[in-house]
């Protein structure tokens, strides 16, 4: 895995900064603007659905934080140094503004509400005597105490903006609820100077807006916090004890206090405290959290295991091997909270367009206001404060800077649970987008590790007999296909017999005494310098090379006894992993450094249609170049140091997480599972999580694009509507609660396993 670390050096560190007072994407911009105008800054990304930030450099945060203030919002430093702490805290604070919000939207609903059931059943809202300035005088009072308490933050908000010649969301709330305001204070105050059919009082409209929209906030704050379940369940797995072995003692200490080398003891269904080795007894751990696949696995004296893991069955001692943010499962939150913060083309397009959206807004709002104060019927000034008012409250593009990352967060954390890690939103959406799926052979498609897969035996000794002579026999021999041997027999629970006079004859195999036999393993040419008889056996094992298997004679005291085939077999469920792609119209090649023969046969068992066999390093790069000017988006998949170079040319790189650290680094997603399910997994949830963005931005644009035109009164002249600012707030504010739950749909899909 790679490492992933926040303090990477004293030079170039990275914080996350929490943010308040960002309203729409236009805030975005402008918060990474004025942190990267910052000196030694290298790089900000704002994260608009979680209200975070993450900034890569030397510069102090006390500056970043002045530099931020200064653009008109809140920052702070998160300081918890584990996830688990920045969670709860982020919660926390996410906690009081809930509350916050809610307090805000009763007070203001408060006085809203009965105004407006009056204004609709009770009496006109207008003031025609005394009486009624004197009592609407008071209403005015409540309605601005209101916009104090419960707008202020829309207010201060636009003030920061104003200070800093731009505009968002806040701008458009504060413009429109304080104009709506004012025209109703000087309607009270001096009657005599609007014609009579002008004096309408528009406090209702003040206080329900702001009342609504916190409303509104409070929810779509509620329903963010859904998006983060994945970043919630895999902090959750981290124990926050570990049973270390003190001296003769066992104790139970804090998961932070583990160190280095520490020898840990687990129990039977206790959690994985930290990534380690297993130093005594043998276990079956569920691994699923990790990868996605639910059947335990075994593990013994030497085996692996990682934090967060579940122990199935038996107790065993571990040794500490990596500790706090150098585990797995550490680097897994890292990475996919770096995915989650990032954005993808289409996003990028989202923000540029809402930061151009704000000022549009304002002028087609002082537009239509003109148009309706020179050609709108009377009492023109009162309809051209009302049109204005409602085009300024319903634009605000909130629904437009949540469509993007809210379906990101959902779509990178839905595909952690299913084992598969993505290194970037941009490659989440490219993946979406693959024609042509590039696929190593040995380790991808293959297990990458060969193993004994055939023993015709040829004489009077059984297949054990004749498996633990060639074990005992390769026992002195570091070549790989002597290893399948050895490891075949330690499965079958064959005891081996030390050899005498070992011999390696290059190019043949090897000799030796086992006991009382003299033994050959090796080739046709060792079979024929000791004048060995193979008789028509050799049909046989041309039948086994033509299934890509490595047939092998062995022989004992000069007879052929059998015939041994090593191969490096096809994963089990490759073949259906393969079957997927090509369904959802993937073409996909398979290219490795393999003879034509072998590379041939396991190509058409796994039905891959075009492969290319003999393939250097430098030769799948060109490969992968050539399909590119082809005009093919390319996926490559792959684990080993030489797919590396492939892997970062292609569109989109997949490394097989059991693969090398140096092919991980240089793909921009990671199958934690081993499978090419992953693969199909991993391009499902691309296109879901896409579909999802593109559902938000259309109804986000569509709101918007409709939603100002009636606004502004276009269908007054025909029917007579126009659309009441209250309507308008409310349909705003439930806009962002729309575009939150769409993308919250996305926790519930599951790619389909055919």
């Amino acid at each position: 895995m790679p490492q992933t670390t926040l303090e990477k050096t004293p030079d170039n560190r990275t914080h996350t900064l929490m943010i308040d007072g960002a309203g729409c994407s236009s805030c975005v911009v402008k918060i990474e603007k004025s942190i990267q105008a910052v000196n030694g800054v290298t790089s900000a990304s704002m994260n608009f659905a979680d209200r975070t930030v993450t900034v890569s450099g030397s510069a102090d945060t006390d500056v970043i934080v002045q530099a931020v203030q200064a653009a008109g919002y809140k920052a702070t430093v998160q300081v918890a140094t584990r996830d688990e702490e920045a969670m709860e805290e982020k919660e926390r604070s996410d906690t009081a503004h809930y509350n916050s919000l809610m307090r805000d939207m009763a007070i203001a609903l408060a006085l809203g509400v009965p105004l407006m059931i009056y204004g609709l059943f009770i009496g006109d809202m207008s003031v025609s005597s005394n009486l009624e300035r004197v009592s609407w005088l008071t209403v005015g009072l409540v309605t601005l105490a209101i916009m104090i308490f419960s707008g202020k933050h829309f207010y201060t908000g636009a003030w920061h903006s104003f200070k800093n010649h731009s505009a968002n969301m806040d701008t458009l709330i504060a413009l429109g609820t304080g104009t709506a305001w004012l025209y109703s204070m000087a309607v009270v105050i001096m009657p005599s100077a609007f014609p009579e059919l002008a004096r309408h009082v528009y406090f209702e409209a003040t206080a329900m807006i702001i009342g609504l929209i916190n409303l509104g906030m409070a929810m779509e704050l509620r329903a963010r916090g859904r998006t983060s379940e994945a970043i919630k369940r895999l902090i959750g797995l981290q124990p926050k004890t570990a049973r270390v072995v003190r001296g003769s003692e066992e104790v139970d200490i804090d998961i932070a206090q583990v160190q280095l080398n520490d020898v840990v003891r687990v129990r039977p269904g206790e959690k994985i405290p930290v990534d380690g080795e297993v130093i005594e007894g043998h276990t079956s751990i569920d691994e699923s959290m990790l990868t996605g696949e639910p059947v335990p696995v075994a593990k013994q004296l030497g085996d692996k295991v990682s934090t967060g893991t579940i122990n199935k069955s038996g107790s065993f001692l571990f040794k500490a091997t990596k500790i706090g943010k150098d585990t797995v499962l550490a680097q897994i939150i890292a990475m996919v909270k770096q995915a989650q913060n990032s954005k993808p083309q289409i996003g990028r397009l989202a923000d540029k367009i809402s930061s151009y959206f704000v000022p549009a807004i304002m002028i087609i709002a002082v537009l239509s206001a003109l148009v309706w104060l020179n050609f709108g019927p009377q009492p023109s000034i009162a309809y051209a404060i009302v049109t204005a008012t409602t085009v300024l409250i319903i634009a605000c593009p909130c629904a437009l800077g949540l469509a993007t990352p809210m379906s990101v967060m959902v779509g990178v954390g839905k595909a952690a649970e299913s084992g598969v890690l993505i290194r970037n939103a941009q490659a989440l959406q490219t993946a979406s987008k693959i024609t042509t799926m590039v696929l190593d052979k040995t380790g991808t498609i293959t297990q990458g590790t060969p193993s004994v897969t055939d023993i015709v035996t040829t004489g009077s000794f059984d297949e054990d007999a004749i498996l633990a002579l060639a074990a005992s026999l390769e026992a002195g021999s570091e070549h790989p296909l002597a290893q399948a041997i050895i490891e075949s027999a330690r499965q079958r629970g064959l005891e081996r017999t030390p050899a005498q006079h070992f011999k390696a004859i290059t190019g043949q195999g090897v000799s030796a005494v086992v006991g009382e036999h003299a033994l050959l393993f090796g080739n046709e040419a060792l079979m024929q310098a000791h004048n060995v008889d193979l008789g028509t056996h050799t049909r046989k094992a041309t039948s086994l090379a033509s299934e890509a298997k490595t047939p092998m004679y062995f022989a004992i005291d000069q007879q052929l006894q059998a015939i041994i085939a090593v191969a490096d077999p096809i994963k089990d469920d490759s073949i259906a992993a393969i079957k997927r792609l090509q369904k959802q119209g993937i073409k996909v090649i398979m290219l490795t450094g393999d003879n034509r023969d072998t590379a041939k046969a396991i190509a058409e068992k796994a039905g891959v249609e075009e492969f290319f066999a003999q393939v250097l390093p430098k030769h799948k790069l060109e490969k992968i170049r050539l399909l590119q000017e082809e005009g093919h988006i390319v996926g490559m998949c792959g684990d080993g140091i030489n797919d590396a170079p492939a892997l970062a040319l292609a569109n989109v790189g997949f490394a097989i997480g059991t693969g090398t650290d140096v092919a991980i680094e240089s793909a921009d997603v990671t199958l934690m599972r081993g499978s090419l399910h992953g693969l199909a997994d991993a391009i499902a949830i691309s296109k879901a999580t896409l579909d999802n963005i593109k559902q938000n931005l259309f109804g986000a644009f569509i709101y918007n694009s409709a939603g100002v035109p009636i606004a502004a009164g276009v269908l007054f002249p025909m029917m007579g509507v126009l659309l009441n600012p209250v309507i308008a707030g409310a349909a705003m504010a439930f806009s962002s609660v729309t575009v939150v739950s769409n993308a919250n749909r996305l926790r519930f899909f599951k790619p389909s396993k055919h």
